[in-house]
């Protein structure tokens, strides 16, 4: 198979995340005779410093020509700042969200057996925790219109949902549940807000058509605790887009570290793949920012193109890597010296020699981060 894919590292730690992603693919391609393109545009707080646009133009017709996007990680605390500020990195995300029609965002949340004692949760509350979180992408307050009084001391966001945008990822969340345990969970606040009234009604008329998955319906508060102290009662969660973000970045918790969570945003036409952690300017050029996520969310772009063994070898990879402790300071107390690039180098050699049968921590030189 050939592939273009558009690379946009991003900021922060996006560039370095990101570079062990393409390693991995470029593994991929050689291991299974594919052939990867990759070509790289700017967006966020890079594309401001070249272009003072987060989002150009150039990187759009980049994106829509290429046949998928690895995305990296956007935002600078230069701009957080300054609550005036008119342009800023995230307008980048948010445009390129709106300008592919990714409008369906899916978020797996795996509690891997190895990582168990890295969460803050009880290893009883957690083992064995596998959920799909579906969040609307392009709909709803993010995108809503919004207004500042002339007095500078009112605001307002709207909140506003179409039945259409509703449907195609109701649609999609169904029949993610019909493969897996046949569980889907509304998230939304139906008792106060007319746009998760609406997200109701238009979701139950649909779940007719999917008579083997069983419905529940969760206020997002309830969500929010039941998240921590049960996530294994939820299979597939369904959600608008601000509920969506949330829930996904508490979910981190249950996994150990938000440097594992990985994402597909899909639309009807394009595709991207990112990890959902942020720009984390603190860790820049340190060596110690997780690439895993970053390495998973290459796998969710295998699976998108149906190269089903492709992604479970990089999986496979990832779980021998965190099985050896072979991950960054976030999840390791044994060993100090394994970078970012280490753990993207042990999972390229992984891919590389997968029959390895003497695989041992042992038998790996951390300096070379090569199997032998």
């Amino acid at each position: 198979m050939k592939l273009n894919i558009a690379v946009l590292p991003g900021d922060g730690i996006g560039p370095e995340v990101t570079a062990e992603a393409v390693k991995v693919l470029k593994a991929i391609g050689m291991a299974f005779e594919h052939t990867f393109n990759f070509d790289y545009g700017l967006v966020g707080a890079a594309a401001i410093k070249e272009h003072n646009n987060p989002l150009p133009e150039e990187t759009i017709s980049l994106c829509k020509k290429a046949d998928a996007v690895l995305f990296g990680a956007i935002g600078d605390t230069a701009y957080d700042i300054d609550p005036d500020a008119k342009v800023r990195p995230e307008q980048g995300l948010l445009g390129l969200r709106k300008a592919l029609g990714l409008h369906t965002n899916i978020r797996p949340v795996i509690a891997y057996d190895d990582l168990l004692n890295k969460s803050s949760l009880k290893v009883k509350q957690i083992k064995d925790t596998n959920i799909l979180i579906y969040r609307e992408l392009t709909g709803g307050i993010y995108f809503g219109e919004r207004k500042l009084s002339e007095d500078g001391n009112t605001a307002s966001d709207l909140c506003e949902y179409h039945r259409y945008e509703i449907e195609r990822i109701a649609h999609a969340a169904f029949k993610a549940a019909q493969s897996r345990k046949r569980k889907l969970t509304l998230v939304d606040k139906a008792n106060v807000l007319e746009s998760s009234r609406l997200w109701r009604r238009v979701v139950l008329e649909l779940a007719k058509q999917y008579p083997n998955v069983t419905m529940d319906f969760m206020f997002v508060d309830n969500a929010a605790v039941e998240l921590i102290k049960n996530p294994r009662q939820f299979d597939v969660i369904l959600t608008e887009n601000m509920f969506g973000d949330i829930l996904s970045e508490e979910a981190s918790v249950i996994v150990g570290s938000i440097g594992l969570l990985a994402s597909a945003s899909r639309g009807d036409k394009h595709a991207m793949f990112e990890p959902i952690h942020g720009a984390y300017p603190k860790a820049t050029n340190k060596g110690i920012a997780n690439p895993i996520a970053s390495i998973l969310s290459a796998a969710l772009l295998l699976d998108h193109f149906d190269l089903s063994d492709e992604a479970a070898l990089v999986r496979e990879a990832v779980d021998k890597s965190l099985q050896l402790h072979i991950t960054t300071p976030d999840l390791n107390t044994r060993y100090n010296n394994i970078t970012t690039s280490k753990v993207g180098e042990f999972i390229e050699d992984f891919i590389n020699n997968p029959e390895e049968t003497n695989l041992n921590f042992t038998n790996i030189h951390l300096g070379q981060s090569t199997i032998i």
